[in-house]
């Protein structure tokens, strides 16, 4: 290569370094707010989707679209805030499966708020969405948002009275999750479908069923705060008190280093011990 060749081999080899550079603080920032969500360290997990946003805006790839989309609709979805959650800004990108993010949480969120209406709207377009991953015939993709399909549609039956339907669509989403892979951008689902279905069965009154569901979740996605909490809960309201203060234990030993006084869930938990 002569002198200019090499100068801009140089240059190309140096830009592609930034790129990755900046694509590993994007996935390291979305990884600890996640990481941090579980330990009820909301504000520190709320700091980090912050710095990493600029970065993942930065790129228009996947994992930058995927960590801007997840990342809001995480931090709504673990903490129960479903109206923030259904008042998520969808942010259109290339990839359809970063987008049903946004529309799935925005759809739980509404139908958990009891925005029939606006629940609908958004798992039309989860529907959507499924079919243009179909349409690139992207399997693990067209799967994984058509699991959120169906639980968005599970919580909107069970929201609008049907709820015999709607624990049998939660029920069908549990089991087609289990039979699938994360994927390597994804640090996991926004909410396990299994674990959706122990807060359905827990707000039906099946406390038996919720707390099962609760510990088939915590088998496989062992510390996570809603499985831990809703466990408390439904042993609780099963009468096992032994299950209930371990269980309430355990969540208080996820959050030492937590917000204080902390969630309700860990409000809660400190009156169970």
């Amino acid at each position: 290569m002569n002198e200019v060749e090499v100068t801009h081999a140089a240059a190309v080899e140096k830009h592609r370094a930034a790129e990755a550079a900046h694509q590993r603080a994007a996935r390291t920032n979305r990884l600890a707010a996640a990481e941090k969500l579980e330990l009820g360290r909301d504000a520190d997990a709320k700091r980090a989707i912050e710095r990493g946003a600029p970065e993942a805006a930065r790129y228009e790839r996947n994992s930058g679209a995927y960590g801007l989309a997840a990342s809001a609709a995480r931090y709504a979805m673990e903490r129960g805030d479903w109206k923030m959650a259904a008042g998520l800004a969808p942010r259109p990108s290339k990839f359809p499966y970063a987008d049903a993010m946004t529309h799935f949480a925005r759809a739980v969120g509404a139908a958990r708020s009891g925005d029939i209406a606006s629940a609908e709207k958004d798992a039309a377009e989860l529907a959507r969405l499924r079919d243009a991953m179909a349409a690139r015939k992207d399997a693990y993709w067209t799967g994984q948002v058509e699991i959120q399909r169906l639980g968005t549609q599970a919580w909107l039956d069970y929201a609008a009275g049907r709820r015999a339907e709607g624990l049998a669509g939660m029920r069908q989403a549990t089991d087609r999750e289990a039979a699938t892979d994360k994927a390597a951008v994804s640090p996991g689902p926004l909410a396990p479908a299994r674990e959706l279905y122990g807060e359905m069965l827990l707000d039906s009154g099946d406390f038996a069923g919720a707390l099962a569901a609760f510990e088939a979740t915590l088998r496989n996605e062992p510390n996570r705060f809603r499985a831990t909490a809703g466990a408390a809960r439904a042993a609780r309201a099963a009468g096992d008190s032994a299950a209930a203060r371990s269980y309430s234990s355990k969540l208080l030993e996820l959050c030492a280093r937590g917000d204080q006084p902390g969630r309700r869930e860990v409000v809660e938990a400190r009156s169970m011990r």
